[in-house]
């Protein structure tokens, strides 16, 4: 077949946070005029063109090393970069390549929403706000993504409603920070729920994004009230960071370890939520009583998905000159305390839900031949395996009959 008259290929490739991969889809978009658009690192034919949608919060290394790889597969492709890059990323590029052109979102446009081009053809990633209203010391994502800025409520709303009539049976709300969505605009994220449920009639499940749990309290009782619509899955992400008053202050998150409790035990009141948080050890002055305060919380408030990240400092923010840094050994071992814990209650967690029949949505096969991920209401993986093929977006009634920590085990049962 002569393919000489084919739009050169452009492979997008996103890391990080679903905000990132929303916003790999707009930029996908914006390119689809010009090149055909693969989604990944291509296993066959070579691209013409990268673009690097990037990720540095947990530092460079994982950036970097996608920019290697993209120029060892298609040496001569262009080379385009976005997302997460701040100054010292781009001066580390630098000493790689000269090739690399960077751009932003709003340098491309936001993308074309009548256009269905996806990494998935049943998720919908629609990106709410971008950038915040916070100043924590360690981050180096609002230096790139600025202050918070909501899109329109009726833009997202259609955006919804096309996403469902084209397929998609979950719906991702998703941005740097989804808990202050609004407070630019005069509304509030459980206000934007509300109106995507009365206005989007449907078969599909929306998934809140990211919240900080201070902008969360201003607007709790409405929020709640949004998961009482079975097409909200039972799932937030609430990030503490630490249990510790003394380092949340260093970090300068502006919520207490009180304030978060108070947001859990309000969650978790729904049976079987996934409450999800993120913990920061190691940071800048943490001492053995701050460490205990943070595994204290864990205990206390019981996430069932914890993201548990070892403190690295990151230029240009007020942490990287902060005193008392935290050996890396002491780290490790934190590290792994925390992990060991998270882990157990987690298991525990996940056994609640043994013997319970649940209706789930086939997501994507799994590692092993045969086998298969679905996720049910509370957005929990469920691990199922079938003599047969299944299809993504496929539901089936499943009884649950095992938990690990990081899955529920389910048989088909119609």
């Amino acid at each position: 077949m002569d393919c000489s008259n084919e739009k050169p290929l452009l492979a997008v490739i996103s890391q990080g946070c679903a905000a990132n991969f929303g916003d790999g889809e707009k930029i996908a978009r914006s390119f689809a005029s010009e090149y055909r658009v693969t989604f990944g690192m291509p296993e066959s034919q070579k691209p013409d063109a990268f673009v690097l949608n990037v990720c540095t919060v947990k530092g460079n290394a994982g950036a970097l090393k996608l920019l290697r790889e993209a120029l060892s597969t298609a040496p001569e492709a262009k080379l385009f970069i976005t997302g997460c890059a701040p100054k010292d990323f781009r001066e580390e590029v630098a000493k790689i390549t000269d090739k690399v052109v960077y751009t932003s979102l709003r340098e491309l446009g936001r993308g074309m929403l009548t256009l269905p081009l996806r990494e998935s053809p049943l998720v919908g990633i629609v990106n709410i706000e971008e950038g915040c209203l916070d100043a924590c010391a360690y981050c180096s994502t609002r230096l790139v993504k600025g202050r918070l800025h909501s899109y329109p409520a009726a833009d997202i709303v259609q955006q919804v409603k096309s996403l469902v009539s084209d397929g998609c049976v979950e719906i991702q709300l998703t941005g740097q920070d989804c808990g202050c969505y609004g407070f630019d605009t005069g509304t509030n994220l459980a206000e934007l729920v509300q109106q995507i449920l009365a206005e989007v009639p449907g078969n599909y499940k929306m998934r809140l994004g990211m919240g900080n749990p201070r902008h969360m309290m201003q607007y709790l009782d409405d929020l709640l009230k949004c998961f009482e619509d079975d097409r909200v899955y039972k799932f937030i992400h609430l990030p503490v960071q630490s249990g510790s008053e003394n380092i949340l202050k260093a970090m300068n998150r502006k919520h207490s370890a009180d304030d978060y409790v108070m947001l859990a035990e309000a969650f978790n009141k729904f049976p079987l939520f996934t409450l999800s948080t993120d913990l920061i050890v190691g940071f800048p002055g943490e001492t053995e009583q701050d460490f205990q305060d943070t595994l204290d919380i864990l205990e206390k408030t019981r996430p069932t998905v914890c993201n548990i990240t070892r403190f690295v400092a990151r230029p240009n923010t007020p942490a990287y000159k902060m005193a008392g840094a935290v050996p890396d050994e002491v780290k490790h071992i934190r590290s792994a305390t925390l992990a060991e814990a998270f882990q157990r209650i987690a298991t525990e967690n996940n056994a609640r839900w043994v013997g319970q029949i649940e209706t789930v949505v086939i997501e994507k096969p799994g590692y092993r031949k045969g086998t298969y991920i679905a996720r049910n209401a509370a957005y929990r993986p469920v691990a199922i395996t079938s003599e047969k093929p299944l299809q993504p977006g496929e539901r089936f009634t499943v009884s649950i009959a095992a938990a690990e920590p990081f899955a529920l085990i389910g048989n088909i049962t119609d």
